[in-house]
């Protein structure tokens, strides 16, 4: 199992590459913070990287520590 500092950096750069994507694997989909990273990214690709690092940084940061992360393979 990965730590949590190495997810969250994976994380924050593929919310630089894409921004939903970050976004999408810490709070899945259909969430509010998901629709506004998909908006601001379809509005402006920079917008939509600097609100998908804020709210990968700053937000619930204490809500994924229980977390768990499952391999795909």
């Amino acid at each position: 199992m990965a730590s949590g500092r190495c997810c969250t950096f994976l994380e924050i750069l593929l919310a630089i590459i894409l921004p939903p994507l970050g976004v999408f694997l810490r709070f899945g989909c259909c969430t509010m913070e998901f629709c506004i990273c998909l908006l601001l990214t379809i509005l402006g690709y920079v917008p939509g990287i600097i609100y998908a690092i804020y709210v990968l940084v700053a937000l619930d940061s204490d809500r994924d520590r229980d977390r768990e992360y499952y391999t795909l393979a």
